[in-house]
């Protein structure tokens, strides 16, 4: 009897573009490195045209914090695959085996949903409950259990095909606006990626090169942002919110007219967590002028059913002249 001769496939490794690789979209990665550092804060909304590079810049920091691609809820994901259930293949036998959710698969992870707008509401709010609680809640198909999951939650929606209802638009801490970067940055895009498709084309073909070795030492820069990323995670619960800049949050709120007051929570605590990722111990206006945006515009009386408000200039004004306007307040007190 003959013998089998072929050798098993060799699993492909897996390529992604290094994250200290990517050129542009800054706001978009601070509001990746935020949630990261501050791990409660709840999920990061990416709104923005076809072809703006979010799902890039997604797989590689996901690949770079938690060293594999993220775990993703398709679109047309049942509550049973999301939640978890019983494994349909062995619910005959004598005792069913129960099957993983992609909530809990997630625990420890990058939890991705591509064109979250087009997933059902239903699901979508199951998924950020466990985003803000930290608790996966079963109580389907016989089954009741609570289960500690954490992970980083991101979604992505273009807002040409529809939006999110206001409540849910609330439930994401962080907001995005993805837009196309300007003319010279786009140039570097393309270069970066020319160069990054050189360099695998030469990795495959087991040759080295110029662009292979600045693929390696993209590489290796991915380790040291990653290494810098996880010690402002330890120090984070340390960072002090000041109370005048406690105040700054409310304040700004209330000029932006931000509904609700989810807002000056998330912003108090992305300015701690920019300030952890400054590698300091107090946060400071400067750090709530940086995060406002993320954490506010989804969030303004007004807002586009689609999700698109934009930020302008003058919000960014706005807010210099009412932090200016609280610091001579308070020299004026001490005085």
């Amino acid at each position: 009897m003959a013998t089998s001769t072929k050798k098993p496939v060799k699993a492909q490794p897996v390529r992604v573009m290094p994250y200290s690789m990517l050129v542009g979209q800054t706001q978009l990665k601070l509001a990746l490195e935020i949630s990261y550092i501050a791990s409660r804060i709840g999920g990061v909304l990416l709104s923005g045209q076809r072809g703006t590079g979010k799902s890039t810049v997604v797989r590689a920091f996901s690949y770079m914090v938690h060293g594999g691609l993220p775990v993703t809820i398709p679109i047309n994901a049942t509550e049973d695959r999301v939640v978890g259930g019983w494994d349909l293949r062995e619910l005959f036998k004598a005792k069913p085996v129960e099957q993983v959710g992609l909530i809990e698969e997630a625990h420890g992870k990058l939890l991705y949903i591509d064109e979250v707008n087009l997933l059902d509401d239903h699901i979508v709010n199951i998924i950020l409950d466990v985003t803000s609680t930290g608790i996966l809640v079963i109580q389907r198909e016989g089954r009741d259990a609570k289960k500690d999951v954490g992970f980083t939650l991101v979604g992505t929606m273009n807002p040409s095909e529809g939006g999110l209802r206001p409540q849910l638009l609330d439930r994401f801490a962080l907001m995005v606006d993805v837009i196309t970067e300007p003319p010279d940055v786009r140039s570097e895009i393309l270069q970066v990626v020319l160069d990054y498709d050189a360099a695998i084309a030469l990795e495959k073909a087991g040759q080295t090169g110029g662009p292979l070795k600045k693929l390696e030492d993209k590489r290796e820069e991915d380790k040291l942002r990653k290494a810098e990323l996880d010690k402002a995670k330890a120090s984070f619960p340390n960072v002090v919110l000041p109370p005048d800049v406690a105040e700054a949050c409310v304040r700004i709120s209330s000029a932006i007219q931000a509904e609700g007051h989810r807002g000056d929570y998330v912003m108090a605590m992305a300015a701690r967590a920019k300030a952890a990722l400054r590698g300091v111990k107090t946060a400071e206006m400067s750090d709530l002028i940086k995060v406002a945006p993320l954490s506010l515009q989804h969030r303004r009386s007004g807002i586009l059913p689609t999700g698109g408000a934009l930020w302008s200039d003058e919000d960014d004004a706005m807010i210099h002249q009412l932090l200016d306007a609280l610091a001579q307040g308070g020299e004026k007190k001490t005085s």
